[in-house]
């Protein structure tokens, strides 16, 4: 166990020795770096860890956070790091990073209580409201497809089944139960429930960690580690369906935030690694956040809402697909999933 947690305790040490000897960039110094960023948009990530490293010494303003939005083409990573910043500036004892000790006893206990969860998960329905959408590849500008509801069926041995219930407000009247949702056309996705989080945690997958930050989600206090494994330990499985049916196997990196009081995780921000060069799919990436729901008036912590992109090329351009999922209505296993009058509106995203 001190083997697994021995680099985020390294990754600590080094954050607060480095905090410890800069100082918090001024404002005209960030403004400088972020206008910086449409000549040169890699040096996006030395920003973020400026930003994280160094904190601000300055208000964060409705201004500063519009000019922020506009020069790093909306990027969430670094709006997350910032408002932390901000944050910590105000709150220098309520948002410092966590001591060693602390880093070890959260990833011992998040991993405890993720695989306790998983063998502890009931037998449920769910319904997903799944708005398809894709665009070229790095330019953010998605164009809606379509608009499916979902149910799906979860049993506890990990079986999903999904059948389409509406697809653009018409109803799929003769919709059967399967393993996806494919025979619709366009991208699906599964595995949600418990796959990622079971992949980032079992032991087998040999996951490192590394502590990068605090942020605050939905009003909880949390601590964002970077996470990587190998596709030898992984497994994961990404597949490329339709006129492209193919599959392989990768590796997974990204970042997880834990909840600091309770261990548990808020949210996973996962990227297939080690593609195979002549795979379809250039990048697998997909966002959870979950949340607690009652089911058999028993908690569980369970999707929220899922972010899915896949970035593929098609002759001489490239394309990425957008499933954005919103989970609702979780109840025990075998109550009929209905339709409501506000499942066809857009499904409208948490901000940071």
């Amino acid at each position: 166990m001190k083997k697994l947690f021995s680099s985020a305790i390294l990754a600590l040490f080094l954050i607060q020795s480095i905090f410890a000897q800069e100082k918090p960039l001024a404002q005209a110094e960030y403004v400088k770096m972020l206008y910086a960023l449409q000549k040169n948009p890699v040096e996006k990530q030395e920003l973020i860890e400026s930003v994280r490293r160094r904190g601000i010494g300055f208000v964060l303003t409705d201004g500063l956070r519009g000019l922020t939005r506009s020069k790093s083409g909306n990027d969430e990573e670094l709006k997350r790091a910032l408002e932390e910043a901000e944050r910590r500036r105000q709150n220098p004892t309520e948002a410092k990073l966590p001591s060693a000790k602390e880093v070890g006893d959260i990833l011992e206990k998040t991993r405890t209580n993720t695989l306790a969860a998983v063998e502890e998960m009931p037998d449920f329905v769910v319904k997903q409201q799944i708005q398809r959408s894709a665009a070229y590849a790095g330019t953010n500008n998605f164009r809606n497809l379509d608009k499916l509801i979902v149910a799906v069926s979860y049993r506890s041995s990990g079986q999903e089944d999904y059948r389409v219930l509406s697809l653009n407000g018409v109803i799929q009247e003769n919709s059967k139960s399967k393993q996806s949702y494919e025979e619709v056309g366009g991208t699906s996705s599964t595995g949600e429930f418990v796959t990622v989080l079971a992949m980032i945690f079992k032991p087998e997958s040999e996951t490192k960690f590394n502590i990068i930050d605090t942020d605050t989600i939905r009003g909880r206090r949390a601590v964002v580690f970077d996470y990587s494994t190998t596709r030898e330990k992984a497994k994961q499985r990404v597949t490329a369906s339709g006129y492209l049916t193919d599959s392989a196997i990768t590796g997974m990196k990204g970042k997880i935030w834990i909840d600091r009081e309770t261990s548990r995780v808020l949210r996973v921000e996962s990227e297939a690694t080690e593609l195979p060069e002549n795979f379809p799919i250039r990048s697998a990436k997909r966002v959870i956040d979950y949340d607690w729901v009652t089911i058999s008036e028993e908690k569980y912590l369970l999707p929220a809402l899922s972010d899915v992109r896949l970035t593929f090329r098609e002759s001489t351009k490239i394309f990425e697909s957008r499933n954005l999922i919103r989970f609702k209505d979780y109840q025990k296993f075998g109550t009929e999933v209905i339709i409501l009058d506000d499942d066809n509106a857009p499904i409208q995203e948490d901000k940071p």
